[in-house]
């Protein structure tokens, strides 16, 4: 038996499948429109605050929700980009 100068065989590497363009652009589109309900929601809650103070608490479950809704939007949008680079 004698050692062999040739180094092992590397294992081959699985084929990494991309998004399509068709898919990564509903995605930011659909991020981009997510994102008007957070633009409301800082609107009537900065409104809120201005005028008395605080936010009123029949709107602050609406505020809450979009904003929720708003940070959804960046997360799609952030997939979007972030997912067709890999």
């Amino acid at each position: 038996m004698s050692i062999s100068d040739t180094p092992p065989p590397t294992p081959p590497v699985p084929p990494t499948q991309k998004r399509s363009g068709c898919l990564t652009a509903l995605m930011a589109i659909f991020g981009i429109i997510l994102l008007l309900p957070g633009v409301c929601a800082l609107l009537f809650g900065g409104v809120s605050v201005f005028e008395d103070g605080k936010i009123a608490s029949d709107i602050a479950p609406l505020v809450f929700l979009g904003l929720v809704v708003g940070i959804g939007g960046v997360a799609l949008i952030w997939a979007a980009i972030k997912g067709r680079r890999g």
